[in-house]
């Protein structure tokens, strides 16, 4: 049995019937399983994703903040930042994290594929729309 299992403070296993729940907080990614993800998006030339996950890991932002990300609050002129400054939707609070070069390769070959300009939406199904529409479910 995995070892997120024998937690009980942390993450609980409540069965119903046949059905298995894990109650409360998941464990977190391990290295292994965040390389091998990185490494399915590189063969499969998903650059969209690739950056979407880089930088998810780097920022630990929440979802909607990630899909709200603008060109513009990532990149300067043709250039992406080694730091960035986010402003929560939840809580209002700035949030300021760096960009690991793996991350701003990633999010730069997103920009170039998909011909992203300064105030698109980085991460929706069609950047070129000035409204708030994002594309993608947060769930």
């Amino acid at each position: 049995m995995p070892d997120f299992y024998e937690r009980p403070g942390k993450t609980q296993l409540r069965t119903q019937g046949r059905k298995c729940k894990l109650i409360g907080q998941k464990p977190p990614l391990k290295r292994k399983e965040v390389w091998s993800i990185r490494v399915r998006f590189q063969i499969k030339e998903k650059a969209r994703d690739l950056a979407l996950f880089n930088l998810a890991i780097d920022s630990k932002l929440r979802s909607c903040d990630l899909v709200a990300l603008r060109v513009s609050d990532i990149a300067v002129a043709d250039n992406v930042r080694e730091r960035a400054v986010i402003v929560q939707q939840k809580t209002g609070r700035p949030v300021q994290f760096e960009l690991t070069e793996q991350t701003r390769a990633s999010v730069d070959a997103c920009i170039v594929q998909r011909k992203l300009r300064f105030g698109y939406y980085l991460f929706s199904l069609n950047p070129f729309r000035k409204q708030a529409f994002f594309g993608i479910s947060v769930k």
